[in-house]
């Protein structure tokens, strides 16, 4: 889930321990998320948007859908 914003982290090395201490929330919480067990917030997501990929828009980043086209 979220494959464009693995891809951005990858990009920029940006490890999911650093998402989880950025949102103040847990590792796993943080798999979590990314894997699509459990959702963003709203503030958790404006907030990796504006600390780490601040040229990006939100609707790229957090697409759930990898698409080829």
């Amino acid at each position: 889930m979220y494959p464009n914003l693995r891809a951005e982290m990858a990009r920029n090395n940006i490890k999911a321990a650093r998402l989880a201490e950025l949102l103040e929330i847990s590792y796993d919480t943080v798999i979590n998320k990314l894997n699509g067990k459990t959702d963003f917030t709203r503030s958790e997501i404006f907030k990796i948007r504006d600390n780490c990929f601040p040229n990006l828009k939100l609707e790229y980043l957090f697409d759930t859908e990898n698409k080829t086209t």
